[in-house]
């Protein structure tokens, strides 16, 4: 792309005052990464900072990307929208409504905003063809996205983006675009907002998940929650106190929407920095857990009480080892185990996942990074008519969901059976931490770690391929120890879609390096099994510093 030309073009054609007055402050340099490329489209739809250009969020963008999903649905079709607490989110929602209802496309809007598992329950509840979700998951403030769903309420395939993308490529942004005033739209009835009956729907399946077949818990356990300031207070808060659990301290702080997360700058569960301000709700108040959940409530992340009474976060993975062993022994003790249970989780989530699904007699499926796989499993078990033998899917980064209604990971259903589980071993007289501990005495010690590396710009996407293609020439050893096997899935391995992953075994760790799809960063997943915490630590980082020095 002539990034010269094409900024020259959006100064003539930009009617907007806030993004015509970006573009005329412009340097140099912020011109280039503005300009050099289109803000890729993909299986995650959109996803970039908010602002003026190609290569970033604002209306002209959501408005081209609309304009091609609305030709690839073509006249008569129906989309469900919804959008989450960020900035522009409700402006980015309108505005790809309004290009919808003008290509003939019936537009059902959720009237408030909701988490990401909404829009997938809407679309399948409401026989929609497509569903779009105006949201950045977990990411700063200054970003924002356009997540597209097919009509079975997953994110799209592979080849549904690509053709889409297409559609998106014939557009030009000023000129092919059709659009109608959002409030005129709304008074033809083309577009029309979703009934708060489809919400209270989506709960009742959300408590419809719980694996307690009549078993007594606890349910005065002291909660302290925090929404990040996003979309997750009301359901959370419904799904919890309809199945009673009231017993619940939510961080004023952190409890309205505000897309600037003042108190959260990066607002994501995984990180300690995000959870402080919930954290010390704790240490006044003497909780015995702690939730929070992203912007859009698809992620959740937990805190327990230790025995010296300071309160320790739990990673992902090891949240999704307690609810699969919790899901699994309930199931088996109750007999309500399927026939044929099958569990999902992707490449990068922990192995031990897989030991602790065996010892039950479940079958584990790995798919790719993303929970759009994981949902495209329960789609293919629904066609085959084994929908009811998934029994649960979580990835390494704080997603899980339990029931096939959705299909993308659910921060309320989350949030319900972390809550249940925990209330169900404390009555019992069993922390979370004793649970885990037993686990690791059952099946080994495993560590899993993440390490992220940014590689900004243009120049940072080509250090990023070269990077690649150098481990792809498949390095003897990896931290002193042989590689014993090495899978690299952009040969479409196991029937998956081709991606650039790739995944190196040890005689006890594995390692996988990947490109985020959604920043401009390189991720490596090491997962070791080792006697204990120590010698694990001893191996991860002498296997992180050595492939640090190759980045």
């Amino acid at each position: 792309m002539d990034y010269q030309k094409e900024y020259r073009r959006w100064l003539a054609h930009v009617t907007d005052q806030e993004l015509l007055s970006e573009l005329r402050s412009m340097d140099a340099a912020a011109m280039e990464d503005a300009f050099y490329r289109d803000l890729t489209f993909g299986t995650g739809g959109l996803r970039g900072t908010i602002g003026a250009g190609a290569n970033r969020m604002n209306i002209y963008v959501v408005a081209r990307a609309s304009q091609g999903l609305a030709n690839w649905l073509g006249e008569g079709a129906s989309v469900v929208i919804g959008y989450d607490t960020r900035i522009k989110s409700d402006l980015f929602a309108r505005t790809a409504a309004g290009v919808f209802a003008a290509n003939g496309i019936l537009v059902r809007l959720w009237p408030e905003p909701l988490p990401v598992p909404t829009v997938s329950y809407a679309v399948r509840t409401l026989d929609a063809c497509a569903g779009v979700m105006i949201t950045a998951s977990h990411n700063p403030a200054k970003y924002n996205g356009y997540k597209v769903y097919g009509p079975d309420g997953c994110q799209i395939t592979t080849e549904a983006a690509a053709e889409i993308l297409a559609e998106i490529m014939r557009v030009d942004l000023f000129t092919d675009v059709k659009s109608m005033d959002f409030d005129a739209a709304l008074a033809e009835g083309r577009i029309q907002q979703i009934d708060g009956g489809v919400l209270t729907a989506f709960l009742e399946e959300v408590k419809r998940q719980s694996v307690l077949f009549g078993d007594e818990i606890d349910r005065d356990v002291a909660i302290v929650y925090s929404p990040l300031n996003g979309t997750g207070l009301k359901p959370v808060a419904r799904a919890l106190s309809e199945s009673g659990f009231t017993n619940i301290t939510v961080v004023e702080e952190q409890r309205e929407p505000d897309g600037n997360f003042p108190t959260c700058p990066y607002p994501n569960p995984e990180i300690r920095e995000a959870m402080e301000l919930g954290l010390q709700y704790c240490e006044r108040t003497g909780a015995d857990l702690m939730l929070a959940t992203d912007p859009d409530c698809d992620r959740c992340g937990i805190a327990v009480k230790a025995p010296d009474g300071s309160y320790r976060l739990l990673s992902g993975n090891e949240v999704g080892l307690l609810l699969l062993d919790y899901i699994c022994s309930q199931r088996i003790r109750h007999s309500r185990m399927p026939a044929h249970p099958v569990f999902v989780k992707t490449v990068v989530t922990m192995d031990l996942a897989e030991k602790i699904a065996e010892s039950y007699g479940v079958e584990t499926v790995n798919v790719l990074t993303g929970f759009k796989f994981i949902g495209e499993v329960i789609g293919r078990l629904e066609q085959a008519g084994r929908v009811s033998d998934y029994i649960c899917g979580f990835e390494e980064s704080y997603g899980y969901l339990t029931g096939s209604y959705v299909r993308d990971k659910d921060g309320v259903n989350a949030a319900f059976m972390i809550s249940e589980m925990f209330a169900f071993y404390k009555t019992r007289g069993i922390s979370l931490l004793n649970k885990l501990r037993e686990l690791y005495a059952n099946y080994g010690y495993c560590m899993n770690t993440l390490h992220s590396y940014e590689f900004p710009g243009s120049a940072g996407m080509e250090k990023m391929g070269a990077i690649m293609a150098a481990f792809r020439r498949a390095p003897e050893y990896i931290g002193g120890k042989k590689l014993l096997r090495i899978e690299d899935y952009g040969l479409g391995l196991n029937g998956l879609p081709k991606s650039d992953v790739l995944k190196f075994y040890t005689d006890d760790a594995s390692v996988v390096i990947r490109p985020s799809g959604t920043e401009p960063k390189l991720k490596t997943y090491i997962s070791v099994t080792a006697e204990n915490e120590e010698s694990a630590r001893r191996i991860e980082e002498k296997i992180s510093g050595e492939l640090e020095k190759s980045f």
